[in-house]
């Protein structure tokens, strides 16, 4: 019995070590954005253009879908042909991250969508839909609207962390009761770090792209005040 009871003893113990390691190296293979791992996909995405002449291995989008969500990449389609499996950090294979391709059309070029971003969106809409209407705060350009977050239940404002520079950015709605996230600190950062010559009514949001792993997920258009060189929103 005492060494029945002392395996049960060292099983329990094992199992319990299991458990508080796993979340962990899950985490880091999930959560993380590895430049090796794009580096994959994106010699996969290339191989794939080259053999089905041009044709690019994504799923198929309404055209109407904003364009740093228009072109998610289609895993079954290269592999396990040209990639083993999905990066460990992908959505399809129980990551938080949606690789993406931009520009599709000149330069295919692969990105990292942070979903997480999705699921607090999905959520806000959830308790906009179960109050009846978008609760309006203030007015911060045509159309455009700050969030009045306790006349739908949250006791703190919900943010998005930037993936450019870690900053918790705000969530807006349209007057149409879609929700964005405003992307306009760090598109300020960006301008005054980087020479460009970017015009008034040029979408400016690729400033933030050319240079990091993500896309500005669930964005408006930007564009630059002629005057004072700062990005505001492009209107329609």
């Amino acid at each position: 019995m005492r060494k029945i009871s002392f395996y049960l003893s060292v099983l329990l113990v094992l199992i319990s070590l299991s458990g508080c390691m796993y979340p962990e190296g899950n985490l880091t293979q999930n959560q993380v954005p590895y430049k090796n791992q794009l580096d994959s996909v994106q010699s996969a995405v290339d191989q794939y253009k080259e053999a089905n002449g041009g044709l690019l291995p994504i799923k198929t989008k309404d055209a109407e879908t904003p364009i740093f969500q228009k072109y998610p990449i289609n895993f079954q389609k290269i592999v396990p042909e040209f990639l083993a499996e999905p990066p460990g950090n992908a959505f399809e294979n129980g990551g938080i991250f949606q690789y993406v391709l931009v520009d599709a059309e000149t330069n295919p070029t692969v990105k990292l969508l942070d979903l997480r971003m999705a699921e607090t969106i999905r959520e806000i809409k959830m308790r906009i839909k179960a109050s009846g209407y978008p609760p309006f705060k203030e007015k911060i350009a045509d159309n455009i609207y700050t969030i009045d977050f306790k006349k739908i239940g949250y006791k703190e404002e919900p943010v998005a962390v930037s993936p450019f520079t870690n900053q918790n950015l705000h969530f807006i709605v349209s007057s149409d009761a879609e929700i964005y996230i405003d992307y306009r600190s760090d598109l300020y950062k960006a301008l005054k770090s980087e020479s460009h010559d970017f015009e008034e009514g040029e979408d400016i949001r690729h400033i933030l792209v050319n240079d990091s792993l993500f896309v500005p997920a669930y964005s408006l258009p930007y564009t630059i005040d002629q005057d004072t060189r700062e990005p505001i929103f492009l209107a329609n």
